[in-house]
């Protein structure tokens, strides 16, 4: 039994070295230790991550998270020059793509304290789990870990947002609302015509698509740091950091 119970920690022990090796953490360290490396890894990554968009342009000027119009509106311009309404609506939609990104740069802040919560409690078993992952392993872990606590704050502080006159004056609610108005009623007219298309849009959510992207963003950035944390000497800004990645 005894012989049984060391070859199966020495199995353990060469799987936790060789996947240390793979991901470019020093094999000589304890579990522990790399746990809190990993740790320090996800702190560190998520606090650049929601400063770098919990600021003006934040979203609205990275390719990679800004948000983009709901599908509802993208109808809209697709049908634009058949219903006539151009340039009525084309000045609301532009406006409405920076008061959304707005929106969502102002709930970014609501990550913080709820990516702590889920770093502090990450056990040696996670850990371990997260090593033997892919180069995104920890935002996974993230993810599972938050994103319904997350959902939960972002999206009444993203409602808000929406109905705050962020730009010019007037919200992103209002905003979307007078464009979809104007669209509705020009398409009622066009629907009149025999065999025309229905085009109408009925009870739309601009909240729950904002905060769907907002978040899917926000994960985006927690990936490239945890990547840039394991690949780059340059980001590992702590001790822990440059002791525990060593390539």
């Amino acid at each position: 039994m005894i012989k049984k119970l060391s070859l199966l920690f020495l199995i353990a022990g060469s799987i936790f070295m060789t996947s240390c090796e793979d991901l470019g953490i020093d094999p000589s360290l304890s579990q522990d230790e790399v746990v809190e490396g990993l740790k320090e890894a996800l702190r560190v990554g998520t606090d650049t991550s929601v400063t770098m968009l919990n600021k003006t342009d934040g979203y609205f000027k990275d390719q990679a998270v800004k948000i983009l119009l709901p599908p509802e509106i993208l109808m809209i311009q697709n049908n634009l020059n058949a219903l006539g309404i151009s340039a009525v609506t084309q000045p609301l939609i532009d406006q409405l793509v920076l008061k959304i990104n707005r929106s969502a740069e102002d709930a970014a802040s609501e990550a913080k304290p709820i990516f702590v919560n889920a770093i502090t409690n990450m056990t040696i078993t996670d850990g371990l789990s997260i090593l033997n992952g892919s180069d995104s392993s920890a935002t996974s872990y993230l993810r599972t870990n938050t994103y319904s606590d997350l959902k939960g704050l972002f999206a009444p502080k993203i409602d808000n947002s929406l109905n705050k006159p962020l730009v010019g004056n007037v919200s992103a609610a209002s905003t979307y609302k007078q464009i979809v108005d104007k669209y509705n009623e020009a398409a009622n007219l066009y629907n009149q015509i025999p065999f025309g298309t229905k085009y109408n849009i009925v009870n739309p959510s601009l909240g729950d698509y904002v905060t769907g992207k907002a978040l899917s963003g926000l994960f985006i950035k927690v990936a490239d740091e945890e990547k840039a944390i394991r690949t780059d000497p340059v980001a590992r800004v702590t001790d822990i950091l440059k002791k525990v990645f060593t390539k």
